[in-house]
């Protein structure tokens, strides 16, 4: 089974693909680090600093696949061949992004909405662009029935992988993912079919490997910015120790620092990674109002000591 990590957006950048592929890549490595979406310019010039994000030479041995948010098809073409120039051959595109700020546009899960639109979007797609595509998707927009429809669509053209996160566009990340309308659309899905959705523990990520031993991957999320070691426990390594929880905080932390010139940037996106983390920590309560209420970097380091003394749960 292959696992992949999820684009998640101001978590699961370069710095971060760098520091996990480091402290957490082995055993267990991801197969695939997704990069969050970008968007192709409608004037067709890169921004250098956008760019920057996926320049190989920032993400030396990470496996890393670009996802591309986007609503017109041509559009997508010229960034896919762009994309193509710097080296990737894989490239995702993004159907299930529930932001409203990215629906509201027509993009994201957004293009569910109008599956005419959708097919003439894919259209343009495989017929201008060349080489692997694969697609993210969600089931709909406010009912998993939807999903018929939808795959029924996908199942027209030559999509290398479909993710499929199994929530509608209006759930955003609440509830809990629809295991039964993923196990039920499944068989008809003429693809190979990665699962994302709700993996916390590697049990759960076991038990879904059990339950669907097709499946070309299982991609995490959320669970892998919560506990940074899942992937290496799932084939039987050890947990994250507190030493390699401090070294891997650390450097991204410091990376952010570098990347953003100061260190209060840095400690917004720290706190990013945290919320998911904290509950690591045995008695963790008492330091997460500190901890948000933290600006500065040595207001930010404080806490941090004062976290890694307490026992790991």
């Amino acid at each position: 089974m292959n696992y992949y990590t999820a684009p998640m957006e101001g978590l699961t950048d370069r710095i971060w693909r760098q520091a996990h592929q480091r402290w957490f890549g082995a055993p267990g490595a991801p197969a695939r680090y997704y990069a969050p979406f970008i968007s192709p310019p409608e004037n067709r010039v890169l921004i250098k600093k956008k760019m920057a994000e996926l320049d190989p030479a920032a993400n030396p041995g990470a496996p890393v696949i670009p996802q591309l948010l986007a609503k017109d098809g041509a559009l997508a073409a010229w960034m896919i061949g762009e994309l193509r120039k710097m080296g990737y051959t894989e490239v995702n595109l993004n159907f299930g992004c529930p932001s409203g700020t990215v629906t509201a546009k027509g993009k994201g899960a957004g293009m569910l909405r109008d599956l005419s639109k959708l097919e003439a979007f894919l259209d343009e797609v495989f017929s201008q662009a060349e080489g692997p595509i694969s697609v993210k998707t969600r089931l709909g927009v406010t009912s998993p029935e939807e999903f018929e429809a939808i795959l029924d669509l996908y199942d027209r053209y030559p999509i290398c992988e479909l993710t499929v996160h199994p929530r509608v566009m209006r759930q955003l990340y609440r509830g809990e993912a629809d295991r039964a309308a993923f196990a039920k659309y499944l068989p008809h899905c003429r693809m190979p079919v990665c699962y994302n959705g709700d993996i916390t523990t590697p049990a759960q990520l076991k038990a879904l490997e059990a339950e669907f031993p097709n499946l070309s991957g299982i991609m995490v999320g959320r669970g892998i910015i919560a506990d940074p070691a899942l992937l290496r426990q799932a084939v039987g390594g050890a947990p994250a120790s507190k030493e390699e929880l401090r070294g891997y905080l650390d450097e991204l932390y410091h990376g952010y620092t570098g990347a953003f010139g100061m260190a209060s940037c840095a400690v917004s996106r720290m706190k990013a990674h945290w919320h998911y983390l904290i509950q690591r920590f045995e008695g963790s309560e008492a330091f997460e109002k500190q901890l948000r209420k933290a600006r500065e970097g040595w207001e930010y380091e404080v806490v941090v000591n004062q976290l890694f003394t307490l026992p790991l749960l």
